[in-house]
């Protein structure tokens, strides 16, 4: 006799959105949301830096054009190399365009495959999972502020008036070798993931982040949280994307024989 376990896929939905801020002229982010191949990212041009917003649009379009794979470890080598080769691309162009100017973004993505997801990040745009009312952070900022901080030269509670706390370490399209970091993770019917850039957090405490977090509607988590961090003065364009999974259909391909 042949036993059968019926192991519920998860289906990931998603909801994006993208906004200039209060302060801001321009909106030098960029968001890209796949769920139909389960991928998605956050592109921060650096405000510092020339054109963040052709920076942070030419990593989105690069990581459009990856071809999703069926094994998840290919699936992430393909996202990797499309920011080394976009990383290298940048480079030439600030070259040409701007008399060997720079231009840069932070970045990170997302990618599920059934049950496993992974994060790859550069800079200071993040990765949160929400999960039995706890928030956790995935991805780990490449900051100046971060650093002093694992370093133990830098409480967490005098981090809150660092004066350096926006300079970042890590971005794509300034150095020639390109280091991206990568987390991998399982993931849980219920879940809820949230991609975001420093805009967003900078702007709304992590308790507002909370409040908006349990509504469970993705739109209005979505709305809530940009709405807030602009209500709060938003001095920085605020990019965020909600990730949520809930409970598929069971069919043959689901079923485990043992």
């Amino acid at each position: 006799m042949i036993d059968k376990t019926f192991r519920r896929p998860i289906e990931w939905n998603s909801f994006a959105r993208t906004d200039v801020g209060v302060v801001r002229e321009v909106n030098e982010d960029a968001i890209l949301a796949k769920p139909e191949i389960g991928l998605w990212a956050v592109a921060d041009g650096m405000g510092g830096h020339l054109v963040g917003d052709i920076a942070s649009s030419k990593i989105i379009t690069a990581l459009d054009e990856v071809i999703p794979q069926p094994m998840l470890s290919d699936y992430v080598d393909a996202v990797e190399d499309a920011l080394l080769d976009i990383n290298e691309k940048m480079l030439e162009y600030a070259q040409v365009m701007f008399d060997a100017g720079t231009m840069g973004s932070t970045l990170v993505a997302l990618i599920i495959k059934e049950r496993i997801g992974v994060c790859l990040w550069v800079g200071d745009s993040r990765l949160y999972r929400f999960r039995n009312q706890q928030l956790v952070q995935i991805s780990r900022d490449h900051s100046q502020l971060e650093e002093m901080i694992e370093l133990g030269l830098l409480s967490k509670e005098a981090a809150e008036n660092y004066p350096h706390k926006n300079v970042i370490t890590r971005a794509v399209g300034v150095e020639e070798s390109l280091y991206v970091d990568i987390n991998i993770f399982t993931t849980q019917i219920g879940d809820i993931f949230l991609l975001c850039s420093d805009g967003l957090y900078n702007s709304v405490s992590n308790e507002e982040l909370l409040e908006a977090l349990a509504i469970r509607d993705l739109e209005a988590m979505v709305t809530q949280l940009v709405n807030k961090s602009i209500a709060n003065g938003a001095p920085d364009n605020v990019s965020v994307i909600i990730v949520q999974g809930s409970a598929g259909k069971i069919n043959s391909t689901n079923m485990v024989q043992g």
